[in-house]
């Protein structure tokens, strides 16, 4: 079970909006496939994108006339029991997984959102932030909508049910609906879309959110003959839920995903002009190791920055380590790249976040103390490179260093597995204002002298997109290959237009 963010966490680190997940059986229902505990075993499998709320909505198909719906805050174990779930019947259904940027966290922001239209109910989860909220949100209210909320995912719903203007067509016709919300926005959006009996996968025209596909096979030795489709926003979990990994839905692609198998509806091309924007922080810190994107694993692709960072910024030690766990895999490649032996340096302590018994003054200045412990007979006397995988504002480097320098570290060498962050994400990432990003105001020099470190290096933009470009296995024709660095260059994908 995830971890709930503590306050130190977010004081600290970058947050991702959301998750979301999708299960479609393909028989009838009652089917033999489990849809509500597949989505929940989905959906704790995306709890590291999204801990302050989450939801799912099932429906018994065609003839379905009403959805079921179980939506709340906290953990995916606190909202959902075996009880409770069993409510949630049907053969397709949608989950998600929060954590807020564009609306605050309140239940009534929690997803997905239903809707009632005049053409049936419409279930939305959507993973993302719209760079031209504020425009299309004047719009909709335009048309006589009424919107409940600040969420950018509301609006997406609301705008769903506009009729396309004329030339186009309305109705119940869905498909082309969406393909009408996606040139009223260009991104950043990874959505899953239910209506009765079928599920649309909707990912932007940049691809700037992952989202892919995954086969569930038939349990062998088991009465269960059936099987059926997922989507997610990643593949990690799919193997704890008896799925194997097909594809990545395609940039700009609406994918209809029913009984009947799953087929692309159509492709919604961005101007010819732009690059595709697939988020490079995807595989810097926010997915699991263990997720595909672009043909390759993201933990495949964390050695090759720590492989990278090695060739950037050599530096002599005794050991080369990391700030448990999401530098590891970097740290372990500047391990392989230098020779210079790994071996582990701080010890993490899993239930710090989970007390409700709030500390003492002085324990509370202590502060990262009471998250790491130091493995003092692999510190003292040593020459360390300490690997990171990003710094932020910086509040957790420097008690880390003096963490290890009290253990008896006679030489701290910070080394940052990406480059350093100098400007806010408008596409679904809660980064920091440009005030508050340390880098903003420290040079690495600086940084080094200000956290205690005896030196301090990040791996550079082109470093980084090297490592990640290496061993890409994609159809460059298809334009699936581009990333989005505005995070790091300021050079956003799209004009913003608030």
């Amino acid at each position: 079970m995830a971890e709930a963010p503590t306050k130190m966490d977010v004081l600290s680190g970058l947050t991702h909006e959301c998750g979301v997940f999708a299960c479609v059986g393909t028989g009838t229902w009652p089917t033999q496939i489990d849809v509500a505990h597949t989505i929940c075993m989905g959906l704790i499998a995306l709890q590291h994108r999204g801990q302050e709320s989450a939801g799912i909505v099932t429906s018994e198909g065609v003839d379905s006339r009403r959805f079921n719906i179980m939506k709340g805050m906290g953990l995916i174990s606190n909202i959902f029991n075996d009880e409770n779930i069993k409510k949630l019947t049907g053969n397709l259904g949608i989950g998600h997984t929060r954590y807020s940027t564009s609306a605050a966290s309140e239940e009534v922001n929690c997803q997905p959102f239903v809707v009632h239209t005049a053409h049936g109910v419409l279930a939305v989860a959507h993973n993302g932030e719209i760079v031209n909220a504020e425009r299309l949100r004047r719009m909709v209210l335009s048309r006589g909508v009424g919107l409940s909320t600040r969420s950018d995912s509301e609006l997406i719903t609301q705008a769903l049910c506009l009729n396309p203007p004329d030339g186009e067509r309305d109705g119940p016709d869905w498909p082309a609906r969406i393909t009408h919300l996606m040139k009223l926005t260009p991104l950043s959006y990874s959505l899953v879309i239910m209506e009765k009996d079928r599920v649309f996968a909707v990912r932007d025209p940049y691809g700037n959110r992952p989202l892919c596909i995954g086969k569930l096979l038939p349990i062998k030795d088991s009465k269960n003959t059936e099987d059926g489709w997922v989507i997610s926003s990643e593949s990690g979990g799919f193997l704890s839920i008896g799925a194997r990994y097909v594809r990545e839905v395609y940039p700009g692609e609406i994918l209809e995903v029913s009984r009947s198998g799953i087929k692309t509806i159509s492709i919604v091309k961005r101007p010819d002009d732009k690059p595709p924007a697939f988020c490079i922080f995807e595989y810097v810190y926010f997915a699991r190791s263990d997720s595909i994107f672009e043909g390759q694993m993201v933990y495949s692709v964390r050695l090759q920055c720590g492989r990278m960072l090695a060739k950037e910024s050599y530096i002599e030690a005794d050991i080369v380590s990391s700030v448990p766990e999401s530098g590891t895999a970097a740290a372990h490649g500047f391990s392989r790249e230098t020779g210079i032996p790994f071996a582990e340096v701080l010890c993490r302590n899993r239930y710090i976040g989970r007390t409700f018994i709030q500390p003492s003054s002085r324990l509370r200045r202590l502060g990262i103390a009471k998250k790491f412990g130091a493995l003092s007979e692999n510190v003292e006397g040593k020459k360390i490179v300490l690997v990171d995988d990003s710094i932020v504002r910086g509040n957790t480097i420097g008690p880390i260093v003096k963490l290890l320098r009290d253990a008896g570290a006679i030489e701290v060498h910070v080394r940052i597995a990406s480059p350093p962050l100098h400007h806010p994400c408008y596409m679904g990432i809660n980064i920091p204002t440009n005030e508050e990003l340390i880098a903003n105001r420290l040079d690495s020099s600086e940084l080094a002298q200000h956290c205690g470190a005896d030196t301090l290096q990040y791996l550079s933009v082109d470093g980084l997109k090297e490592a990640v470009q290496l061993k890409m296995k994609v159809d460059k024709a298809e334009g699936t290959y581009g990333h989005c660095t505005a995070c790091l260059t300021g050079e956003y994908p799209e004009e913003l237009d608030w």
